[in-house]
């Protein structure tokens, strides 16, 4: 305004402040509620080993044919000799394998050392522990936290043992280490006198810091207050490939998620490694409670990697779901509400919105999908819950026919692309509404290849989001904004990234043991 005079600047003002707006009551698009949500799967040890905020690494020992039990993660102390073993009479049905620390040749104290999920990270706050050991000991147990480089001790507590041969017994305890550890190459370790037991077996070895809201088993804080900070308005879960299982015995399944982590069995993951499966349904609903979140809810719907249920055999896995959703929502009297009310849940949750599958298009599930599964759960659930949002997993086979479907899709792509599909969802209508459940730049652009490249040359991963494909996701995101009477909402994917093991990148937030190194990305800042 250099070149403007006094009395210029002075028209312009008043001018300005005569300009009237009127906005109309009437017309216009109907805003979803939802809008910006998260999407969660156990990928890149983003659930055991990140957001769930167990700090032993294989706690309880838990295998399948895919990953048998073993002693990762696990060290002997002092000359003990560990093993594992399948007693007659284990922990428990669901855990029947179990760690034996024999003294061997070794005097004083011996034990067994873990390594938690690559490192510690250790404070001066409470940590609460617990263990199951079977074998006659009538002594003292030591839970330490120490240096993995210097073994300098921050902090132990003794635990008078109850032990006998007679059954297993769990012990809990607590422990304040008395300074913090400088960085998080730390261990956790079990010692006893081996003068006074020549061998022991132990189970479910557990260990929390203090958790998001106090939550017993509850979610790590850092990485809660993150999520908490994006004010997310939804949760798609368990989501993505590791509801469908390699094979149908090691899908996800909501009941044994459930209970006392004594009962949990675990099960196949999909990414590489055995889930603890502590992070379970309950654990999820939770989630949505502590960030005001809507729960998106997904149901198995019979594709596995590698098999499609026959329509003959479907109707078991129909029933599983709504077995399910009467666990959540039903009331006491009811079968699975009273289940519910009997793990300390009286009160139940509400589901609004339910997804069908995950991504049925794929592993030759699409013909299935359109001819039988999807309607087939369609009709029982709505049957049942006629207020329920009901989703296909996919826009590309969605039996648009069945009345009130919605439909979940999913892009991966280049900066380009998402800069060209601004217009891309003005042509959906809210007849059948758009879920968004997971969106990302996954690689640069590239003048030989418009889209993701899955295999090749041209396939390389970012290892973090970038200000270059960030913005085109913003660019993407404000077109479906402008289109939120038929775009249900939208979550970023995948949502967390453990830098010492992963199977996926770019990712919305990365981190260690070490809090201090979380990363937010770029991503995360524009959704912010």
């Amino acid at each position: 305004m250099y070149g403007l005079t006094l009395t210029a600047l002075t028209a312009f003002v008043v001018a300005s402040q005569a300009l009237h707006i009127t906005v109309g009551s009437t017309g216009g698009n109907q805003t979803s509620p939802l809008q910006y949500g998260i999407m969660f799967e156990d990928i890149n040890h983003s659930g055991d080993g990140g957001i769930y905020a167990e700090l032993i690494q294989n706690r309880a020992f838990q295998g399948s044919v895919g990953f048998p039990s073993n002693l990762s993660a696990w060290s002997p102390v002092n000359g003990a000799v560990l093993s594992l073993r399948n007693l007659s009479m284990p922990v428990s049905t669901a855990l029947p394998t179990s760690m034996n620390v024999a003294s061997g040749a070794s005097t004083g104290q011996v034990g067994f050392s873990n390594a938690g999920w690559w490192g510690i990270d250790i404070r001066v706050q409470k940590y609460t522990g617990s263990f199951y050991v079977k074998g006659d000991y009538n002594g003292v147990f030591v839970a330490s936290l120490q240096s993995a480089l210097t073994n300098e001790n921050f902090g132990s507590v003794e635990v008078q043992s109850a032990s006998t041969s007679k059954g297993w017994t769990q012990h809990n305890y607590t422990l304040t280490p008395t300074k913090n550890a400088p960085n998080s190459n730390n261990t956790f370790s079990i010692t006893f006198d081996a003068s006074k037991a020549n061998a022991l077996d132990f189970n479910l070895i557990s260990l929390f810091p203090p958790t998001y809201r106090n939550r017993e088993n509850g979610m790590r804080a850092d990485l809660m207050e993150a999520l908490a900070d994006l004010k997310p308005s939804f949760l798609r879960m368990p989501g993505g490939n590791n509801l469908e299982g390699d094979h149908i015995a090691t899908r996800w399944k909501w009941n044994e998620t459930i209970g006392p982590l004594v009962d949990r069995p675990g099960h196949r993951g999909t990414w590489g490694y055995q889930n603890t499966d502590g992070l379970g349904l309950v654990k999820y609903l939770n989630w949505c409670t502590d960030l005001n979140m809507e729960p998106l809810l997904a149901v198995w719907a019979g594709l596995s990697f590698d098999a499609v249920v026959p329509e003959d055999e479907l109707q078991i896995y129909i029933q599983d779901a709504l077995n399910e959703l009467e666990f959540i929502m039903g009331s006491t009297d009811t079968k699975y509400g009273a289940l519910r009310a009997s793990i300390g849940y009286p009160e139940p949750w509400q589901i609004k919105y339910l997804e069908i599958g995950n991504e049925d298009q794929l592993y030759n599930g699409s013909v299935s999908y359109s001819s039988y599964r999807f309607p087939l759960f369609f009709k029982a659930i709505r049957a049942a819950y006629p207020n329920i949002t009901i989703i296909a997993s996919t826009v590309a086979v969605v039996p648009f026919n069945e009345a009130g479907a919605a439909g979940d899709y999913h892009e991966y792509t280049r900066p380009d692309t998402f800069v060209s599909k601004f217009g891309f969802f003005d042509n959906y209508t809210s007849e059948h509404p758009v879920l968004v459940g997971e969106y990302a730049i996954i690689q640069p652009n590239d003048v030989n290849e418009r889209d993701a490249v899955w295999t090749g040359p041209r396939n390389e991963r970012k290892r973090f989001p970038w200000w270059t494909g960030s913005v085109s996701e913003a660019v993407y995101a404000i077109g479906m904004e402008r289109n939120t009477d038929h775009i249900i909402g939208a979550s970023y994917a995948p949502l967390l990234q453990n830098l010492n093991s992963y199977e996926w990148s770019p990712d919305l937030i990365s981190f260690t043991a070490d809090q201090s190194q979380d990363v937010l990305s770029t991503s995360y800042e524009v959704i912010k």
